[in-house]
């Protein structure tokens, strides 16, 4: 669908005409909702699962992101057009309305770090989707062992006082009755 979408808009371009112009215009308002939309839905539900389960979120530090990973040429449509700052933004203010506290980590070496033993090598990662820790043997989905590492760490930034850091400047202390992360 996506694709399909990109094509169209493709065609409207090399057309050049006002009217092409237009609804070119009108396709990326579209489109902007949409996003919008889906994001507000992501957020709103993570945050009312923290809330319930009284935890805070964690969230990866995805500042200039864009800036510091390389992608493939077929990539980077897909890489540019993701929203992550828009749902941070959401996430940062729905959970201060809640008391829920937003935890921002660093992500430098999650995905390649074992979250049972700590050892962390490139090699631990044989392909995109697995990990295995050659030191300890532990194996998992590389996205569940990449999750626990930023649990962990955001329990660690947490516990030591460090200051919790959410998107767009908002207090994220946490609530009187949080039992932690």
């Amino acid at each position: 669908m996506r694709e399909r979408r990109f094509q169209h808009r493709q065609r409207l371009q090399s057309c050049n005409t006002r009217r092409a112009r237009w609804r070119l215009r009108q396709l990326a308002r579209t489109g902007a909702r949409f996003q919008r939309d889906v994001n507000h839905c992501i957020s709103k539900r993570l945050v009312h699962k923290a809330r319930t389960s009284r935890k805070a979120l964690a969230v990866e530090n995805l500042d200039r992101i864009r800036q510091r990973a390389s992608v493939r040429r077929e990539q980077r449509r897909v890489r540019h057009s993701w929203a992550f700052r828009q749902l941070r933004i959401f996430l940062t203010y729905k959970a201060a309305q809640v008391g829920v506290v937003l935890v921002a980590v660093d992500p430098r070496n999650t995905s390649r770090t074992c979250s049972v033993c700590g050892h962390c090598e490139q090699a631990n990662r044989p392909d995109q989707a697995h990990f295995r820790c050659l030191r300890c043997g532990h194996t998992a989905a590389a996205d569940t062992n990449a999750a626990r590492n930023i649990a962990q760490r955001a329990a660690r930034q947490t516990a030591y006082g460090a200051a919790p850091r959410s998107g767009g400047g908002a207090s994220t202390s946490p609530p009187a009755s949080a039992t932690g992360i």
